[in-house]
């Protein structure tokens, strides 16, 4: 088995994240596709940025013509204050420049500060088409689709306007793949014609904001998903909510959760990991071989070399920008069988894959 190297927000370890230097940066180190998060504007122009929140990202606080757009808003459960992109069009967005969103910890990403513009998504299908000309290898993008419930009711499809860029990229193939931590945004995707794999990511507690909206106390939550039925149920495409006993029930909407014949499944690498009940790893969990079994692929994100963000086994000193052990954690991992890892420094992942061979 060969999994495949994604390069997360690029090659995010080396430059500042969602940057032209970050995505081209990712392929020539290896990568086999590179992951943007997508969010919109005010005039539904698709956006790279982690968060629609983009003072961590961006230059936005310096700028005193953007001051009065600071505001409080609720997303997905959360009070957040800052500077949204919906609140910008994108002739405003893209004057801002890019910032590394963890300076602290990667200070040498510092010095790339304020260089660079924000990229739409039309921009990256551009940029990944120009590095394939280069490559023998196939280059693709696996795309996540953020907060599309919030994004909604804002009358702001995040999937009918992610389809019609797609469309006109002429990139409505298997080099594409779709991700969403909220699976009616994978079922709509779907409804609107999209080719490429569907990928339903989870996280290691909680619930999908979009099923805690619609269903309220009776939405599964992440850990429901990764049961045996779960995952069974993702694979084929059914659906069901929690009754007040437990059970489940047939609900028969394209927007409900399991109702999308997902592809795979992508979990953070906690899930991956076993852990004795002192934090140590003692190797790798079952959750790989219960996701294949159900016919669903699996990925893990995110594979990272400094200490701040290893399993504590694999650290090393006290320093949290120091690398520790990270050969360990990243080829346990790759010994698990997941199909494919996401990855801040991709080269290094690709070491350690190709180093397995």
């Amino acid at each position: 088995m060969h999994p495949i190297v994604i390069g997360h927000r690029g090659a995010s370890g080396h430059r500042p994240e969602h940057t032209r230097s970050a995505f081209t940066l990712a392929f020539a180190l290896g990568a086999d596709a590179v992951e943007p998060d997508l969010v919109a504007t005010r005039d539904g122009v698709l956006v790279i940025r982690h968060e629609n929140e983009i003072s961590s990202t961006t230059d936005v606080a310096t700028r005193a013509e953007f001051a009065a757009r600071r505001t409080e808003k609720h997303v997905d459960g959360r009070m957040v204050t800052g500077w949204f992109t919906e609140d910008f069009t994108w002739a405003e967005l893209s004057t801002l420049r890019a910032r590394e969103r963890l300076p602290t910890l990667r200070q040498s990403n510092t010095t790339f500060d304020d260089q660079q513009p924000i990229l739409r998504l039309r921009d990256l299908f551009d940029l990944v088409d120009a590095a394939a000309e280069h490559s023998d290898r196939a280059l693709g993008i696996v795309a996540e689709i953020k907060h599309g419930h919030y994004f909604a009711s804002l009358d702001l499809p995040l999937p009918e306007l992610f389809a019609a860029e797609v469309s006109a990229a002429g990139w409505n193939t298997d080099r594409l793949t779709v991700e969403s931590f909220e699976p009616s945004v994978l079922a709509q995707v779907r409804a609107q014609g999209i080719r490429g794999k569907r990928i339903f990511l989870l996280e290691d507690q909680g619930h999908p904001a979009d099923q805690l909206a619609e269903y309220g106390a009776g939405a599964l939550s992440y850990a429901d998903h990764l049961t045996a039925d779960g995952l069974a149920a993702l694979a084929a495409g059914r659906s069901g909510t929690r009754l007040a006993g437990g059970s489940r029930s047939s609900m028969g909407s394209s927007t409900a959760t399991g109702d999308i014949g997902v592809d795979g499944i992508s979990v953070p690498k906690s899930l991956i990991l076993d852990a004795d009940d002192a934090g140590d790893v003692i190797g790798a969990s079952a959750l790989v071989d219960h996701a294949h079994a159900a016919g669903l692929e699996i990925y893990c994100w995110t594979l990272r070399p400094e200490n701040k963000f290893l399993a504590k086994t694999f650290r090393s000193g006290t320093r949290k920008a120091d690398f520790g052990h990270w050969q360990s954690e990243f080829r346990l991992i790759l010994d698990s069988g997941v199909d494919g890892v996401f990855a801040d420094h991709p080269d290094l992942a690709v070491h350690v894959r190709d180093a397995r061979r």
